[in-house]
Order: structure tokens, then C-alpha cells, then sequence
């Protein structure tokens, strides 16, 4: 049976041919009949010539997300393939001896839009960011225990969060709500049914590790710290004190078990306070202060009031921080670019009127691979300062 088509305006195909793999709603002429959410289209260009196929969506500007492009056709092996394809990737870039948690599938950066899968020791949680996607929950979870049963206890979908209309998160196979995840040997239990996205943020591995080389005998603030991920890489590397702030005590409560699991007598404190509150109140000074907050900007809207944020922070992490310390200060909102934040983190720099060298620029780890065709992909910025 044919599918649908999505008819582009005359010039608006350069984006998928280039392989770009969003259609707006801007670049559609119209429809060939009435498409439900979720259904697959094929996507032609004014004359009629086939570019692609994908999602259709009924809401938000994204109207196609692509799958395949030109004469690529989509068949019942497409998610066997796509998952075999990230898995080796995976295999290539990890030493699964001391890493057993990571991102298998990335999105648009593995080919395909709208999903995001994460491991944890055998278990997978995935999410979706597309009805088109989320209506192929079974088909996918089909490909996993097919491809990977011997790495399969759990399969779980938690996308009531992504796609409110979806209803619950419920088991896909198996039952289980927890477990105990490696990363560079490090331990991290992880709960993908109560913790916040699949349960933990894999994207900083990376960055965690290379903290840990500035952390020796050193006195070591993370501010959001959630499970305490950078927090139990400096103890690791034998810092002197590492303080821990969150807002929530479930967070600080995770990041305290998990020091626990990690090094049961660590000099560690953990806070649940306000982070700008805790900065502004403690004259202690730390020779290494990590900057990791949530997306301060969810949308354009929201650009500048983010910005202005992500200069106090700075600037309050600045303050804290000893001289010849170290500052590792991030943003994950995707409408804050590169240049932007570093522009911002310069001017908060500014403002202190300390001497600043940028010893690194830093990004998400290779598990979760920015399509070259797709920048947008890439969200995840960071800058490593010693600060006089």
C-alpha cells in the first residue's frame, strides 16, 4: 500500500537533500489526503520526485522526522540494522570490561530521529520523542532481544515525559526497576522507573574523567550534582573534600548512597540547598567548582532570561573558587550555542576581573555522536578555566 505524501514547497527540498533529517512546517505545500500522528510518509518535492520517508507529526514545528532519504526504502529490518550499526559503534569507542552504561541509540546522531535508548548493565530504557517512533515501541523492543538477548534482562519504555499523551511508562520485557552501573569502574546505581530521563546523565562520562585529573588533594564543589557523578570521580582521584549541592534531597540522597557504594569513608558532604543560595552563604573556598545545571533555556523564548542565568552562575561559581582554582562550567540547553556560551561564561569572567586561560572546550561523550548533517545534535558545551 502507498503512503501518504508530504509535498514540499518549490526550493524547500535542499535541506533533505543535504540529509537534514527535520522537515517544518514552513517548507510543506501540502498533503496528498489526511495524515494521523505518527503515521509513515513519504516526502516529494514540488515536481514529485521521491526525497524521503518518515514520521509525519501533528505537533510542534517538526512536521517529518526522516528515516530514510532518496531511494532508500524502509523495511522490517530497518531497527535490527540501526541497533547493530550503534551497538558496533559502542563496541569501537568503549572497553565494556569497566563500562557497562551508556547511549545506544542517540537520536538523529544513529539515524534515527525522535529516539534515544540508554544501557545499564542488560538493561534498556527507552524513550520517545516521536508518536511516529513510540507507535514502533514493540517493534523495537523485538530488534533488542533479537539482536542482543545474551545483554537483555529489561526492556523499559519511560516516555510518558517526552510524549505526555502516551500515558504510563510501563515494561517492555522483564521487571527490573534498578542496578548497579559501571563507568570507568566506578559504581552508580541506577533507577530508570524514579529517576530523572532514563535515570542517569550518561553524556558527561567523558568529562567526569578528565575531572578527576585536576582533583588530587584538592578541596572539590559540584553544584547540581544529582547522582553525584562528578563528585565520587574527584574522590576517586583522591581529592581532600568533596561538598555535593542540590536543590533536592532525593538528588543529594543519591549522590551520598552512591559516594557510599564508592568509597564508604569519604570526606563528602552533601547539601540540599539552592545552589546560588549555598554559593552566596559558605566563605569556603574550593580549588575546583563544576557548573553543570539543568537547561536554564527550554525554548528561543526563554533564550535571554536563560543567559542572564548562566552569567550569575558563573559568576558566583567564580567567586567561590581559590586562587589558581579550577572552573568546569557547562550548558545543555540547545538554543544556547557555542559561541554564546563561551560569550556569556567571557562576561561573566569580565565582571570579576580575574586573570582566565581556557585550558579546554569540552562536549558530550562519542556515545551520544552528533550527525555531520545534523549540528543541532550537539547541545552539550563546556569550557575547563584556571582562574588566577
Amino acid at each position: 500500500m502507498s503512503l501518504p505524501k508530504v509535498i514540499l514547497k518549490s526550493g524547500k527540498e535542499k535541506s533533505i537533500q543535504r540529509r537534514h533529517p527535520w522537515i517544518f512546517s514552513g517548507a510543506v505545500y501540502g498533503v496528498s489526503r489526511e495524515i494521523n500522528d505518527g503515521e509513515m510518509v513519504d516526502v516529494v518535492d514540488s515536481k514529485n520526485n521521491h526525497l524521503g520517508t518518515g514520521y509525519f507529526s501533528d505537533k510542534g514545528s517538526i512536521v517529518v522526522r526522516i528515516l530514510t532519504f532518496g531511494e532508500e526504502t524502509f523495511t522490517e529490518n530497518f531497527w535490527k540494522d540501526k541497533l547493530q550499526s550503534a551497538w558496533y559503534l559502542r563496541t569501537q569507542i568503549l572497553d565494556f570490561e569497566v563500562t557497562n552504561a551508556f547511549r545506544v541509540i542517540h537520536g538523529e546522531g544513529d539515524g534515527i530521529s525522535g529516539l534515544i535508548i540508554d544501557y545499564y548493565d542488560k538493561n534498556w530504557v527507552i524513550q520517545a520523542h516521536s508518536t511516529g517512533v513510540f507507535l514502533q515501541m514493540e517493534q523495537i523492543a523485538e530488534a533488542i532481544k533479537s539482536n542482543f538477548s545474551e545483554y537483555c534482562e529489561t526492556i523499559y519504555c519511560k516516555s510518558s515525559g517526552t510524549l505526555p499523551n502516551t500515558g504510563t511508562d510501563y515494561f517492555l520485557f522483564g521487571n527490573k526497576v534498578e542496578a548497579v552501573a559501571k563507568e570507568n569502574n566506578i559504581l552508580f546505581s541506577v533507577n530508570w522507573v524514579e529517576g530523572q530521563k532514563t535515570g542517569f546523565f550518561l553524556d558527561q562520562r567523558e568529562n567526569r574523567k578528565l575531572l578527576g585529573e585536576f582533583s588530587k588533594g584538592k578541596k572539590v564543589l559540584n553544584t547540581f550534582c544529582y547522582t553525584g557523578g562528578f563528585s565520587i570521580y574527584a574522590m576517586s582521584a583522591g581529592a581532600e573534600l568533596v561538598t555535593s549541592v542540590d536543590i533536592s534531597q532525593k538528588a543529594v540522597d543519591l549522590a551520598a548512597s552512591n559516594m557510599e557504594l564508592n568509597f564508604p569513608n569519604a570526606n563528602h558532604k552533601a547539601v540540599a540547598d539552592d545552589v546560588f543560595n549555598f554559593m552566596k552563604e559558605h566563605t569556603q573556598q574550593y580549588d575546583v567548582i563544576v557548573l553543570d545545571p539543568p537547561a536554564f533555556a527550554k525554548s528561543i523564548k526563554s533564550k535571554h532570561t536563560a543567559t542572564q542565568a548562566y552569567k550569575r552562575l558563573n559568576i558566583a561559581g567564580l567567586k567561590a573558587l581559590a586562587p589558581n582554582g579550577i572552573l568546569f562550567t557547562f550548558s545543555c540547553s540547545q538554543v544556547i550555542d557555542d559561541v554564546l556560551f563561551y560569550n556569556t561564561v567571557a562576561a561573566a569572567a569580565i565582571e570579576t576581573g580575574r586573570n582566565i586561560r581556557v585550558l579546554h572546550k569540552l562536549e558530550q561523550g562519542p556515545d551520544h555522536p552528533t550527525n555531520i548533517y545534523h549540528p543541532e545534535g550537539h547541545y552539550l558545551k563546556g569550557l575547563v578555566l584556571f582562574v588566577e
